[in-house]
């Protein structure tokens, strides 16, 4: 891996060429994936591809009238100094908030290159031009902030904002409560009928723990298998799969794991308690996220929990 300092000038020109063309196509892919959810940001990526492909070919022009027409192979990878980035670009949906910070940080590293590889280069026409590449690196940061304000206005800002919290409910919230409810709740019955009809806290400890995973395992798969997300934008099979299996595991854990105490009438009243938590959460989410007033979402969560609870204690008391 070679350092700036010791690239020619013609290989300072090829990489600066190959960084151009790489950005211009990772700006693409941005207005790409953005174009159907946010589109406002997608037109401000477009433009910063366009600005790239002309930084591109001005670098070209002078290449070719300093060495040629062959332009050897020099790549970020192989000079000290370059980031190597996450490829959000490849990824769907987008997220808007880690593109565009992304961005900024792909500008601000190819200025800094440009100013470096100015320092190195003694022809006048090269150091004139990486000057004015990185002038124009600088003002391309400015000019997406400036299209950010002209596009990103009223209606505009009021849509990509609705559909960021939309893509949020649909791929993390909704699979998260859903799994969430269901451990909670579902998990009551066997683990509070082991508690009452054993009144061992050990068994009924790894009862609770084998419904929780079991759950868990269960429901991932039942989400992850439910739709591709193509159609209801619901996000990654593979994603939802894992939220909702996790949250639901977490859920029937709470309850689960008081029973590691000896005392079964401590252990019992500890379990209730972190179900009444659990369930205050719930409700909480489902006022704060799915717009349900928080004393109808209590009502609802309570009453079905409280008929799971019962249910077990019945089965494991007869």
């Amino acid at each position: 891996m070679r350092d700036i300092a010791s690239l020619t000038e013609q290989e300072i020109l090829a990489l600066a060429i190959s960084l151009e063309e790489e950005h211009a196509r990772i700006y693409a892919d941005y207005a790409d994936g953005l174009r159907h959810t946010f589109p406002a940001s997608s037109a401000i990526f477009r433009e910063m591809a366009e600005e790239e492909n002309g930084h591109r070919r001005s670098l070209i022009e002078l290449y070719r009238d300093t060495f040629g027409e062959h332009i050897p192979l020099v790549r970020r990878q192989d000079v000290k100094g370059f980031a190597l980035y996450e490829p959000l670009w490849r990824l769907r949906p987008l997220g808007l908030d880690k593109v565009r910070k992304q961005a900024e940080a792909i500008e601000r590293e190819t200025r800094r290159f440009y100013e470096r590889a100015q320092q190195r280069t003694t022809d006048a026409g090269i150091r004139k031009l990486l000057g004015d590449l990185a002038a124009a690196e600088l003002e391309h940061i400015d000019l997406a902030q400036k299209l950010s304000q002209e596009l990103l206005t009223g209606g505009a800002k009021q849509n990509e904002d609705a559909a960021s919290r939309r893509s949020f409910l649909l791929q993390v919230v909704q699979p998260g409560l859903a799994g969430l409810m269901d451990g909670s709740v579902s998990t009551l019955a066997p683990l509070f009928a082991a508690a009452f009809a054993t009144h061992s806290t050990w068994e009924t400890f790894l009862v609770g723990m084998a419904a929780s995973v079991g759950a868990g395992i269960s429901m991932g798969f039942a989400e992850a298998l439910s739709d591709d997300g193509a159609l209801t934008g619901r996000g990654p099979p593979l994603l939802r799969g894992t939220i909702t299996g996790a949250m639901t595991a977490i859920g029937g854990v709470g309850h689960t794991l008081p029973y590691l105490i000896s005392d079964f009438a401590l252990a019992t009243g500890i379990a209730i308690g972190v179900v009444l938590i659990e369930l205050w959460v719930i409700a909480w989410i489902r006022s704060r996220y799915m717009e349900t007033k928080f004393l109808r979402a209590a009502f609802q969560i309570v009453l079905g929990g409280l008929i799971v609870f019962a249910a077990g204690v019945l089965i494991g008391s007869a």
